[in-house]
């Protein structure tokens, strides 16, 4: 294993709906060349996407809502229960709207509550998408995003303020690598246990990352401070899951040695 080691997973944290709230998760399941369970299982159409939940095929993000451009959503609080499927919403700290995604009529509450509320910040009719197997993510492969919490840290020391972790919205957040290592493990495979996970790209950040999760606001230009500072946007790696298995928060976290040719 890595001499950096030994690391560990901090949190671990899904998104059952893009652009809503992160839930964070005690342990979950990890399955070969699949996400984490739910993440980005849904997502509201900002207008019509030609999305076809019988042929799914991926779609960049600004047919959705999303941070990236309606940083109101981190204003809401929601929860996603897998037993019932349903989503809750809370505005103002009230239940707003409850719907099971599953449903009809569900999915209309849900869509009927972002078009009145936010009708002049929506681009067009609200609508609730969903495709079996598929996720909404960023990227069209199925990974899970990793951030190294020390590369947080620097990120803060480069603009000047401190920066919540959440805003990158990432699956599993890692203590204990030194800043920016998780760029040296591209390509290098991930131990968690008995299980394993590839590293197959890095987080090229956007303008969701300028959003506080706590307020709402969009406060800082991450970005542009990275690319200023380092000559590039980064931060965090994707990786697919080659061998699944169980995780659990505390759990160590180690990249295995590159074999030698």
């Amino acid at each position: 294993m890595d001499a950096i080691s030994p690391a560990r997973i901090a949190g671990i944290y899904r998104y059952p709906v893009k652009g809503l709230t992160p839930e964070q998760l005690d342990r979950a399941e990890l399955k070969p060349g699949q996400t984490l369970l739910a993440d980005r299982r849904y997502a509201i159409e900002n207008g019509p996407s030609g999305f076809d939940p019988a042929e799914p095929k991926w779609l960049p993000k600004p047919h959705f809502l999303m941070l990236m451009r309606d940083e109101w959503l981190a204003g809401l609080h929601t929860h996603f229960d897998d037993a019932s499927s349903v989503l809750s919403i809370r505005r103002n700290g009230e239940i707003a709207a409850q719907g099971d995604l599953t449903t009809a009529e569900g999915r209309r509450t849900i869509e009927n509550f972002f078009a009145t509320a936010f009708a002049g910040q929506i681009k067009g009719p609200p609508k609730v998408l969903e495709s079996p197997g598929h996720s909404f993510s960023d990227v069209a492969r199925k990974v899970v995003s990793i951030i190294n919490l020390a590369s947080v840290r620097a990120v803060e020391d480069i603009v000047g303020a401190p920066v919540h972790p959440l805003r990158f919205r990432a699956n599993l957040y890692v203590e204990g690598w030194p800043a920016w290592h998780e760029f040296d493990l591209l390509d290098r495979t991930l131990a968690i246990g008995d299980i394993r996970l590839k590293v197959v790209k890095r987080i090229v950040r956007c303008a969701a990352v300028n959003v506080d999760p706590d307020t709402a606001q969009r406060d800082l230009a991450i970005p542009p401070a990275l690319q200023r500072r380092l000559g590039h946007g980064d931060c965090g790696i994707y990786a697919e899951v080659i061998t699944g298995g169980s995780i659990s928060t505390g759990d160590a976290i180690a990249a295995e040695q590159p074999e030698l040719l």
